[in-house]
């Protein structure tokens, strides 16, 4: 099987910073696709951004210039860095990888359980 696990959620001040983890272990062959989404209290989850197994990314209109995705494959780490926080940015953020595990041809997706973040205004 394979966890994703984030940590770094907590309290902040807006227009202050925080950077979000998310740890994938198991039987990883590979992983393609991470991605963060958020959801908050009363509003559909939504995507933030997505990182692919390349390094390319892709950003949510709302988080543009704010937030940065990156990764580092040789630890199954994904980081989610960000900056200039709003408290509308104020949401349960959860982790998302396409998994290609250990013996299996097909990928999976798998979540994490996510991690509170809360801008104060």
């Amino acid at each position: 099987q394979v966890q994703l696990v984030e940590s770094g959620g907590g309290l902040v001040q807006a227009g202050g910073s925080m950077r979000l983890s998310c740890a994938a272990s198991g039987s990883i062959r590979r992983i393609n696709d991470m991605s963060w989404y958020r959801q908050a209290p009363g509003k559909e989850r939504e995507l933030v951004a997505t990182i692919a197994g390349s390094g390319s990314t892709n950003y949510a209109e709302f988080v543009k210039g704010r937030f940065t995705i990156s990764r580092d494959n040789g630890k199954n780490t994904m980081y989610l860095q960000m900056n200039s926080l709003k408290p509308e940015d104020t949401a349960v953020y959860s982790c998302e990888a396409d998994v290609l595990r250990l013996g299996w041809v097909t990928p999976l997706r798998f979540w994490g359980q996510g991690t509170q973040v809360t801008v104060s205004s």
